[in-house]
């Protein structure tokens, strides 16, 4: 919703104050300048990226004009979820929890949260590292590593798209320029005409430097830098879930587990102590409730 805001502030502003000066809106509407800009940035993005990074990148977009998804309320019910699942352990070992593990879907505890089972790699990175250690044999530093390394490899994978579009964005002002040299060169043609036809080849050029620059800082540039911060977001929210499966595998109770995750959510998302263990009270206290 702000990038959409956002977009319009920014075209608003620049329309606004073009409109302000006395300028001619017809004059910037040249449809030719705006092929040749936005068909060559098209064009560099297939030739640079393979298929999936494509895919990647339309996605990023869409995630983008629909918000973040990692919101306080979100810590919260993931944090609500672990308390329900350490709890189970606690009460019946760690061989009980075995079929949420293998089938989330089907899970009694998995299933009251459906935007933690739609997040497909939170829930594998969960439940992988539940699997292993119901498998037994690995010590917690092992397993800590190889969250990390699930980490790295899935951030890494993240930014790809985001690096994709940060470089087409610095590309577009080169391409702003293609296009203004595209229309010198109809200019320098039209020599010896009558002014006015070629003060509106001038004015189409320099349309297509003035396109590429605002693209660049104006649009595509921002939207990269959201698409990055999103995939900043998602690493967090990811580290906050090591955290507390570290902390279970080392053998620690589950509020202290859930308040050591906690420590580890941003602070401007961060949950107060007192509102997390009274959604993880209330929420296990209905639950067994319901079970009894």
């Amino acid at each position: 919703m702000y990038a959409i805001i956002g977009i319009v502030v920014v075209f608003g502003a620049v329309i606004g104050g073009f409109l302000m000066e006395k300028g001619n809106l017809s004059v910037l509407l040249q449809p030719a300048e705006l092929i040749i800009i936005a068909g060559a940035s098209a064009g560099t993005v297939l030739v640079a990226n393979p298929l999936r990074i494509l895919k990647a990148i339309l996605g990023g977009l869409l995630a983008v004009f629909k918000g973040s998804p990692f919101s306080k309320q979100r810590y919260l019910d993931t944090l609500k979820m672990m308390y329900q699942f350490l709890n189970k352990v606690r009460k019946e070992g760690l061989l009980c929890v075995e079929m949420d593990v293998e089938k989330p879907k089907e899970s009694a505890i998995f299933k009251g949260y459906p935007a933690f089972l739609a997040d497909h790699h939170a829930c594998d990175f969960v439940c992988d590292t539940l699997r292993t250690a119901i498998t037994g044999g690995v010590e917690p530093f092992d397993m800590d590593q190889m969250m990390e390394l699930d980490m790295e490899v899935h951030h890494h994978e993240t930014v790809q798209p985001v690096d994709a579009l940060t470089t087409v964005a610095d590309a577009l002002p080169g391409l702003g320029i293609v296009a203004a040299v595209l229309g010198v060169v109809i200019t320098m043609g039209a020599l010896g005409g009558p002014p006015e036809e070629i003060g509106k080849h001038v004015a189409a050029a320099l349309v297509g430097t003035f396109l590429g620059i605002l693209l660049c800082y104006g649009l595509v540039g921002p939207l990269s830098a959201n698409m990055r911060k999103t995939a900043e977001e998602e690493n967090e929210y990811l580290h906050v879930l090591r955290v507390l499966l570290l902390a279970f595998l080392k053998g620690a109770a589950p509020m202290i587990a859930i308040e050591m995750a906690r420590r580890a959510i941003p602070a401007y998302l961060r949950p107060s102590f007192d509102e997390m263990e009274k959604n993880c009270k209330n929420k296990t206290e209905t639950v067994e409730t319901a079970a009894a």
